[in-house]
Formats: C-alpha cells, structure tokens, sequence
C-alpha cells in the first residue's frame, strides 16, 4: 500500500497551505484517485519559534506534540513541517513519535549541493534559523560555501517575512527591503539563494522575481512524495 504524509503546519498557514500545492503540483498523478493521502494539523496557535530560540518566549513544543499525537491518531506513515525554524525543535520531537519525520533542511541543503555546484549560497533566514545555524551545519556538511545575511540585512528579512507576508500585506510593501537584501549579498559574493524562511517563497512569487534559488518547500515536497513511493513530476 501507498504511503500517507502528515502535515505539522500552521508555522504559518500560508506557508502550509504553499507546501499542500507543492505536494499535489509535483506528484506523478493522472487522476484524482492517484494523489497521495495527506492529513494536515495547521495549528496557528504555536508559539513563534523565533522568539523562542532567541528571547526566550513560550515554549513551542508541547503544541507541536499536540499535533504529532493528532497526526499520529489521523494514520501518517510520516511528518513533515513547512517551517524552516521549527527544525531546531526537532532533536526534542524525535523522541516521542515513532513516525519518521523528513527534513526540509536536509532535502534542501542536497538540493543546494546538487544544483548549484561550486557556488556561493546566499541563506535566506529568520533570525531564529541564521542564529541556531541550521542551513549553515547542513551546507558545510556538503561542502556547500555560504553567505549569511549582515545585522542589517537580517532585518529587512524580518520585515519582509513578518511585516510582509505573514502580514497579508501588498508586495510592493516589501519589495525594495527584500531586493536590498539580495543585491547587497549578491554584492558580496552570493550567486544563488536558499529561501530558508517557508514565507519567502511566497515572497520571491509575488514580486514575480527570477532568482536562482533552492525552494526548502518544494524540495520537502519532493522527499514526502518519494517517501510514499509516488513519482515527482518531471523527474
């Protein structure tokens, strides 16, 4: 039997509403009955993780264990999370599900290694996910060279994901902060990007821009739908 994917969303909706699409874009499907069967708990009501790892704010987890247990009840073969911060989490939600969850920075630090080699990555983040240093372990463990947002640069990021996105807000609100960001690191030696905030996909689609870049999102799409033995689209 086909496998079954268990969303851990909400962090935020949007963003997990962007994965299911990606998920159903990129499956190998003729049909409707050939899609795979996903379960989704978008609980908005989790603590920013962000906050947690830096100032520390309310703890995240036991509302993320909350949804794992739903997801387990629902029947998932698997979890996945469309929040590149919640994977500093992980270490502590490993150990109470016996469900395998797949990482997003792991299939998007491969996707980084694969398609752009030799390059300089320039890491797209949330101040929680460039402080706990997620992509950076991940990419130097591939051999990937990166850049990382300055002080400055890391809050325009902020304001773009926050302010922005999260926000609801027009894209020409955040155009010219997120274009400072990319050309000011494209300045300095950045020649494709990793939108490691789930938001800044979203952000890169409205603003209509054609970066090179790695999408952690499609790339956690892709590892779920091999995971449930269904075919990627285009591969």
């Amino acid at each position: 039997m086909k496998k079954t994917i268990g969303i851990l969303g909400g962090m935020g909706p949007m963003a997990t509403a962007d994965l299911f699409r990606k998920i159903t874009a990129l499956t190998g499907a003729g049909r409707d009955n050939d899609h795979i069967r996903i379960y989704i708990d978008s609980n908005a009501s989790i603590p920013d993780r962000t906050a947690a790892i830096l100032e520390g704010g309310e703890d995240p987890v036991p509302a993320m264990a909350d949804a794992l247990r739903h997801l387990e009840l629902c029947g998932a073969d698997c979890v996945i999370m469309p929040c590149n911060t919640a994977h500093y989490f992980l270490p502590r939600l490993e150990p109470l599900t016996k469900l395998p969850f797949l990482s997003m920075i792991q299939a998007a630090a491969n996707a980084c290694r694969d398609r752009f080699p030799g390059r300089t990555v320039g890491i797209l983040a949330t101040t929680g996910t460039l402080s706990a240093g997620l992509y950076q372990e991940a990419l130097a463990g591939r051999s990937v060279p990166f850049l990382v947002p300055d002080a400055a640069e890391r809050a325009r990021l902020m304001e773009v994901i926050y302010q922005g996105v999260k926000a609801g807000a027009p894209p020409e609100a955040y155009r010219e902060a997120f274009l400072s960001v990319t050309e000011g690191m494209a300045g300095r030696g950045a020649a494709c990007f990793l939108l490691a905030c789930t938001e800044l996909p979203l952000a890169v689609r409205e603003l209509g821009l054609d970066l090179p870049c790695a999408d952690p999102t499609e790339e956690l799409a892709k590892a779920a739908i091999r995971f449930c033995g269904y075919s990627v689209r285009g591969e």
